[in-house]
Protein backbone atom coordinates (compact mmCIF):
# COMPACT_ATOMS: atom_id res chain seq x y z
CA UNK A 1 0.00 0.00 0.00
CA UNK A 2 1.40 3.55 -1.23
CA UNK A 3 1.78 5.67 1.59
CA UNK A 4 0.52 8.97 2.34
CA UNK A 5 2.33 12.33 1.47
CA UNK A 6 0.28 14.92 3.81
CA UNK A 7 2.03 17.73 2.49
CA UNK A 8 1.28 17.14 -0.84
CA UNK A 9 -2.35 16.43 -0.17
CA UNK A 10 -2.10 19.77 1.88
CA UNK A 11 -0.45 21.59 -1.29
CA UNK A 12 -3.19 19.80 -3.25
CA UNK A 13 -6.22 21.52 -1.02
CA UNK A 14 -4.59 24.46 -1.33
CA UNK A 15 -4.14 24.84 -4.80
CA UNK A 16 -7.84 23.46 -5.95
CA UNK A 17 -10.38 24.28 -3.51
CA UNK A 18 -11.01 27.53 -5.35
CA UNK A 19 -12.36 25.67 -8.03
CA UNK A 20 -13.44 22.62 -6.86
CA UNK A 21 -16.02 25.23 -4.29
CA UNK A 22 -16.96 27.26 -7.53
CA UNK A 23 -17.72 23.81 -9.30
CA UNK A 24 -19.85 22.79 -6.04
CA UNK A 25 -21.76 26.07 -5.80
CA UNK A 26 -22.29 26.20 -9.65
CA UNK A 27 -24.12 22.92 -9.13
CA UNK A 28 -25.85 23.24 -5.63
CA UNK A 29 -26.73 27.40 -5.68
CA UNK A 30 -25.81 27.30 -1.79
CA UNK A 31 -22.39 28.47 -0.85
CA UNK A 32 -22.71 27.01 2.68
CA UNK A 33 -23.73 23.30 0.99
CA UNK A 34 -20.96 23.99 -1.64
CA UNK A 35 -19.14 24.42 0.87
CA UNK A 36 -19.91 21.33 3.06
CA UNK A 37 -19.68 18.84 -0.51
CA UNK A 38 -16.27 20.13 -0.86
CA UNK A 39 -15.01 19.29 2.84
CA UNK A 40 -16.96 16.22 1.99
CA UNK A 41 -15.16 15.48 -1.22
CA UNK A 42 -11.92 16.17 0.29
CA UNK A 43 -12.22 13.96 2.37
CA UNK A 44 -12.62 11.31 -0.02
CA UNK A 45 -10.47 12.13 -2.17
CA UNK A 46 -8.02 12.17 1.07
CA UNK A 47 -8.88 8.58 1.80
CA UNK A 48 -7.70 7.80 -1.76
CA UNK A 49 -4.52 9.83 -1.99
CA UNK A 50 -2.90 6.67 -1.06
CA UNK A 51 -4.13 4.82 -4.30
CA UNK A 52 -4.12 7.63 -6.88
CA UNK A 53 -0.77 6.42 -9.18
CA UNK A 54 -1.36 9.60 -11.14
CA UNK A 55 -0.68 12.66 -9.50
CA UNK A 56 -1.99 15.34 -13.06
CA UNK A 57 -5.10 13.17 -12.52
CA UNK A 58 -5.99 13.91 -9.51
CA UNK A 59 -7.73 17.38 -10.56
CA UNK A 60 -10.43 14.70 -12.30
CA UNK A 61 -10.56 12.80 -10.14
CA UNK A 62 -11.40 15.25 -7.29
CA UNK A 63 -13.82 17.06 -9.34
CA UNK A 64 -15.53 13.71 -10.45
CA UNK A 65 -15.87 13.25 -6.53
CA UNK A 66 -17.39 16.94 -6.39
CA UNK A 67 -20.22 16.19 -9.31
CA UNK A 68 -21.18 12.13 -7.86
CA UNK A 69 -21.36 13.62 -4.67
CA UNK A 70 -23.68 16.74 -5.49
CA UNK A 71 -25.57 14.48 -7.82
CA UNK A 72 -25.98 11.74 -4.69
CA UNK A 73 -26.95 14.63 -2.41
CA UNK A 74 -29.50 16.01 -4.50
CA UNK A 75 -31.50 12.30 -4.79
CA UNK A 76 -30.69 11.54 -1.59
CA UNK A 77 -32.29 14.83 -0.20
CA UNK A 78 -35.24 14.89 -2.75
CA UNK A 79 -34.06 18.36 -3.38
CA UNK A 80 -36.41 20.05 -5.81
CA UNK A 81 -36.70 23.45 -6.77
CA UNK A 82 -35.13 26.76 -6.17
CA UNK A 83 -32.66 27.57 -3.34
CA UNK A 84 -32.70 31.14 -2.43
CA UNK A 85 -29.59 33.10 -2.30
CA UNK A 86 -28.67 36.21 -0.85
CA UNK A 87 -26.47 37.30 -3.95
CA UNK A 88 -26.10 36.12 -7.28
CA UNK A 89 -22.66 35.79 -8.34
CA UNK A 90 -20.99 36.70 -11.79
CA UNK A 91 -20.94 34.05 -14.18
CA UNK A 92 -17.72 33.82 -15.63
CA UNK A 93 -17.45 33.89 -19.51
CA UNK A 94 -21.12 35.44 -19.61
CA UNK A 95 -24.14 33.92 -21.09
CA UNK A 96 -25.66 37.29 -22.04
CA UNK A 97 -24.72 40.95 -21.30
CA UNK A 98 -27.59 42.03 -19.23
CA UNK A 99 -27.69 41.09 -15.59
CA UNK A 100 -31.59 40.45 -16.02
CA UNK A 101 -30.87 37.94 -18.52
CA UNK A 102 -28.06 36.10 -16.36
CA UNK A 103 -30.17 36.48 -13.26
CA UNK A 104 -33.06 34.69 -15.28
CA UNK A 105 -30.41 32.24 -16.82
CA UNK A 106 -29.22 31.26 -13.32
CA UNK A 107 -32.95 30.57 -11.43
CA UNK A 108 -33.58 28.90 -14.38
CA UNK A 109 -30.14 26.68 -14.39
CA UNK A 110 -31.12 25.75 -10.51
CA UNK A 111 -34.45 24.28 -11.80
CA UNK A 112 -33.14 21.72 -13.96
CA UNK A 113 -32.28 18.08 -12.64
CA UNK A 114 -29.13 17.72 -10.97
CA UNK A 115 -26.93 15.98 -14.08
CA UNK A 116 -27.95 18.49 -16.49
CA UNK A 117 -27.32 20.94 -14.48
CA UNK A 118 -23.92 19.51 -13.75
CA UNK A 119 -23.08 18.62 -17.13
CA UNK A 120 -24.16 22.21 -18.53
CA UNK A 121 -21.69 23.58 -15.07
CA UNK A 122 -18.64 21.32 -16.47
CA UNK A 123 -19.24 22.19 -20.11
CA UNK A 124 -19.99 26.04 -20.23
CA UNK A 125 -18.52 27.30 -16.52
CA UNK A 126 -15.73 24.85 -16.29
CA UNK A 127 -14.97 25.25 -20.07
CA UNK A 128 -14.66 21.30 -20.47
CA UNK A 129 -15.58 19.99 -23.85
CA UNK A 130 -17.58 16.72 -24.45
CA UNK A 131 -15.01 14.11 -24.00
CA UNK A 132 -13.74 15.77 -20.42
CA UNK A 133 -16.91 16.01 -19.23
CA UNK A 134 -17.78 12.32 -19.76
CA UNK A 135 -14.97 11.33 -18.38
CA UNK A 136 -15.83 13.47 -15.04
CA UNK A 137 -19.52 12.20 -15.11
CA UNK A 138 -18.45 8.57 -16.04
CA UNK A 139 -20.68 8.06 -18.52
CA UNK A 140 -20.92 8.06 -22.44
CA UNK A 141 -20.06 11.10 -24.44
CA UNK A 142 -23.88 10.84 -26.16
CA UNK A 143 -24.58 11.02 -22.74
CA UNK A 144 -22.85 14.54 -21.85
CA UNK A 145 -24.44 15.36 -25.56
CA UNK A 146 -28.11 14.77 -24.82
CA UNK A 147 -28.03 16.54 -21.43
CA UNK A 148 -26.47 19.93 -22.64
CA UNK A 149 -29.07 19.57 -25.38
CA UNK A 150 -32.22 18.76 -23.06
CA UNK A 151 -30.82 21.28 -20.37
CA UNK A 152 -30.23 24.20 -23.16
CA UNK A 153 -34.05 22.97 -24.48
CA UNK A 154 -35.45 23.11 -20.98
CA UNK A 155 -33.25 26.77 -20.47
CA UNK A 156 -35.32 27.69 -23.69
CA UNK A 157 -38.58 26.78 -22.71
CA UNK A 158 -38.31 28.35 -19.58
CA UNK A 159 -37.02 31.57 -20.76
CA UNK A 160 -39.06 32.31 -23.50
CA UNK A 161 -38.09 35.42 -25.29
CA UNK A 162 -34.99 35.78 -23.22
CA UNK A 163 -33.95 32.34 -25.12
CA UNK A 164 -31.74 34.44 -27.68
CA UNK A 165 -28.95 34.47 -24.75
CA UNK A 166 -28.55 31.00 -25.14
CA UNK A 167 -26.85 31.65 -28.64
CA UNK A 168 -23.72 32.21 -27.10
CA UNK A 169 -23.91 28.82 -25.76
CA UNK A 170 -24.40 26.88 -28.66
CA UNK A 171 -21.75 29.06 -30.60
CA UNK A 172 -19.43 28.18 -27.32
CA UNK A 173 -20.68 24.58 -27.35
CA UNK A 174 -19.70 24.26 -32.14
CA UNK A 175 -16.33 25.61 -31.50
CA UNK A 176 -15.36 23.31 -28.70
CA UNK A 177 -16.69 20.42 -30.78
CA UNK A 178 -16.44 20.63 -34.85
CA UNK A 179 -18.65 18.25 -35.76
CA UNK A 180 -21.05 19.80 -33.31
CA UNK A 181 -25.07 19.78 -33.86
CA UNK A 182 -25.51 19.06 -30.57
CA UNK A 183 -27.83 21.84 -30.54
CA UNK A 184 -30.99 23.09 -32.76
Amino acid sequence: MARRDDAEFTEFVRARSGMLLRTAYLILGDHALAQDLVQEALTKVYVAWPRIQRREGVDAYARTVVVNTAISWKRRRGWRGEQPVGEVPEPRGAAADEPDVRLAIWRTLQDLPPRQRATLVLRFYEDLSIKETAQVMQCAEGTVKSQVSQGIERLRETLGSRAAALGHLEAADREHEPEGGVLR
